[in-house]
């Protein structure tokens, strides 16, 4: 198996349909040689049923803490490459020959892709350039990289309630600075995300509050992930 895709979903029956067929689409120049793991969280949904006929693996984790639900999915893959995706999100139907080109260089050790809202706005924008100040030269979004760099790095830092996408990005960073390799951002490749979020809390949320993607970034806050991520209404 050469690809494992790792989706996290709670109560996703609305969107993951469209992420699944994504997959499928970028997948197609590799038949039968990449594999969809669906965590479930807390599912009362039809996600699961949605996910069973795209023919993904199904697994549960009902931790409040997106990095072991990730990682439990990583636990189930076989394939040679990782790749996480959030189940509200597509990828581009080139995502895995990008993937499969980079890292067959030997010059990388994984990395992220460019992220396009589903739609935008002046305070989107703007949210999107203050949460990229938090991570210089960095992408997040959609990670790749080796199983096994994946297992020897220790996979995401369930120690973190959120930002575990931006704390995976930074030690990818320098685990592949110890094996002389970059973190790399595909940019001829994409994926398109939802902007739920905003659609909830408002454009402008965000920008006028920036402590709140502070706190995000650190991660330990119960009632922020509570609130923001983990009792969110899908």
């Amino acid at each position: 198996m050469r690809f494992s895709v790792i989706i996290p979903a709670r109560n996703e029956a609305e969107r993951i349909g469209a992420c699944l067929e994504s997959i499928c689409t970028a997948s197609q120049p590799y038949a039968g040689q990449a594999e969809i793991i669906v965590v479930l969280n807390r599912c009362t949904d039809s996600t699961g049923d949605i996910a069973r006929k795209y023919g993904a693996c199904i697994v549960n984790d009902d931790n409040r803490n997106l990095a072991k639900t990730r990682n439990t999915g990583a636990r189930h893959a076989t394939g040679d490459v990782l790749v996480t995706i959030d189940a509200d999100s597509r990828m581009a139907p080139n995502m895995f020959e990008q993937i499969d080109n980079t890292l067959s260089t030997g010059k990388y050790i994984g990395g992220g892709v460019p992220i396009r809202p589903e739609r935008l706005s002046l305070g989107i924008f703007l949210t999107g350039l203050i949460a990229l100040s938090f991570m210089p030269g960095l992408s997040a979004g959609l990670f790749w990289c080796y199983r096994n760099d994946f297992q020897a790095m220790g996979g995401f830092n369930e120690s973190l309630l959120v930002g575990e996408d931006v704390d995976f990005a930074k030690r990818l960073r320098t685990y592949g600075k110890q094996k002389h390799k970059r973190f790399g951002t595909l940019w001829h490749t994409h994926i398109v995300t939802s902007c739920r979020k905003f659609d909830t809390f408002g454009d402008w949320y965000f920008v006028i509050r920036p402590w709140i993607l502070w706190r995000a970034i650190q991660g330990v806050d119960t009632g922020f992930s509570n609130t923001i991520f983990y009792d969110y209404e899908r």
